[in-house]
């Protein structure tokens, strides 16, 4: 193994590699994947004539583009606790539960409480200042240490807006972005979002690519866990640049992790050059524990974007950070206006959010991540798959790949084929993760180990028939 490979990421991560590993049969792997493809047809009928009707009026006959595969999608028509029921009535294990956003669980009954609260006595929407609204922020500044913050309708408002707050204060435009993270539909966060290797440079100096749909601007991409590289582009661009975007863990490529010390050399150079360091939060927040990715790596950033876990399942996002950048939207150097900002109903979720989302909640739930990691690593070394185990707080992933993964390159090398075929073995055993093969479960308030114990169920029935 070489000296990159051996880099000990962040200790706040969990990542097990294995010692030893064979590879895996490709011919044996794709006749269980066109076996298990057949099943699905099978098994969910009315979900794939749901997305026939559905197709005649939304476009692949979904609300937003992730959620469709071929030949269709499972179609739910209801969900409570941890569990998601389907149009062919199938009770499913929810492990993508919103990529976070479920945090709480499917119908939490005190977020369901406050929300009926908010309906039946204070109201949908004022367009006004409230002390609901007011409440609300004070709980989320309090708990990520905060300045001051703004609340959005979605992570892509928040990382739009963060930037810009980025632009005013510092009188640059240009910023710098992963190599293939994603961040939302703004425009220069369009660039290198999982792009073929062939339009993107070498590995040490990766060239951005753009779709033709969008206009990004001045963009500059650096390799996650390459800080060289980004100090690179800092001492070229610098003059120009206002801010440099990151996810601290990635987490649009299954989980990456930030190597041990990277996170803070990062927050170092944007010290130096006085570009702003904006977190994008979204997937991490309260997922990753009681204030975030930022408060776990013990490295604060000057601006920060949440969404999803704060909201309690309802559509709510939030950017913030120092008065230093702050101040240009109190001073109106950067505008910012949303007619739904801070609705009652959200913020009444966010509350519940705050309150139930307890030291003592998070932890219980990350002990099950854990013990979750620790019975899959021993089916990885029972059976030497060549594939291992990632976790960060209450969200985790298996990687088909025996050498850690630090970067997209390294993520685009994994075994994309085995991780089709354990996605659907789990679809078809009634375990349901996202659909990308490039994001992880999530353990919510709502699980307990008897349920991710299914998931490790169906693991070790992978397992045990790939080395049949």
């Amino acid at each position: 193994m070489s000296n990159e490979t051996m880099l000990k990421n962040d200790p706040a991560g969990w990542r097990v590699v294995p010692e030893t590993f064979q590879p895996l049969d490709p011919e044996r792997v794709q006749a269980l994947l066109d076996k298990e493809w057949e099943r699905f047809r099978k098994t969910y009928p009315e979900s794939g004539a749901h997305n026939q009707r559905a197709s005649k009026v939304l476009p692949l006959g979904v609300t937003s583009s992730f959620q469709h595969w071929d030949p269709f999608p499972i179609s739910v028509v209801s969900a409570k606790g941890a569990y998601v029921t389907d149009v062919d009535g199938r009770k499913l294990l929810d492990l993508s539960m919103g990529f976070g956003a479920m945090l709480a669980g499917h119908l939490n009954p005190a977020v369901v409480k406050k929300v009926k609260q908010a309906l039946k006595k204070t109201g949908t929407l004022f367009v006004t200042p409230s002390p609901i609204s007011t409440e609300a922020a004070e709980r989320y500044q309090k708990r990520f240490g905060l300045d001051m913050l703004r609340f959005t309708n979605s992570g892509t408002e928040s990382t739009m807006y963060a930037i810009r707050t980025a632009r005013a204060v510092t009188g640059r435009k240009a910023i710098v972005k992963i190599e293939g993270g994603y961040h939302g539909g703004y425009d220069p966060l369009q660039v290198s979002v999982k792009p073929d290797l062939a339009d993107i440079g070498p590995a040490d100096a990766p060239e951005p690519w753009a779709p033709f749909d969008s206009v990004p601007g001045e963009v500059y991409t650096v390799g996650y866990n390459d800080a060289d590289r980004l100090e690179q582009i800092f001492k070229e661009h610098g003059d120009r640049i206002a801010c440099f975007v990151i996810e601290p863990v990635v987490e649009n490529l299954s989980i990456i992790l930030p190597d041990e010390g990277y996170i803070q050399r990062v927050r170092d150079l944007c010290d130096e050059y006085d570009i702003a360091l904006i977190f994008d939060e979204v997937k991490t927040g309260l997922t990753a524990g009681i204030a975030g990715a930022a408060k776990k790596l013990g490295v604060k950033p000057d601006l920060i974007c949440l969404a999803k876990s704060i909201g309690g399942g309802l559509p709510l996002a939030a950017f913030g950070g120092k008065q230093k950048y702050m101040d240009a939207v109190v001073d109106g150097r950067m505008a910012h206006f949303g007619t739904y900002n801070g609705n009652p109903v959200t913020m009444a979720a966010a509350i519940a959010m705050d309150e139930i989302a307890t030291p003592e909640a998070l932890a219980k739930a990350e002990r099950i991540n854990t013990e979750t990691l620790k019975k899959l690593d021993a089916i990885i070394r029972e059976y030497e798959l060549p594939a291992h185990t990632i976790g960060f707080g209450v969200k985790g992933a298996m990687i088909w790949s025996p050498t850690p993964v630090r970067n997209y390159r390294d993520f685009k090398a994994t075994d994309f084929l085995a991780a089709e075929l354990s996605w659907i073995w789990g679809v078809n055993r009634g375990v349901l993760t996202p659909p990308g093969l490039d994001e992880q479960w999530l353990v919510s308030l709502a699980h307990e180990q008897k349920d991710m114990d299914k998931l490790v169920s169906h693991w070790r029935e992978l397992a045990q028939a790939l080395r049949a």
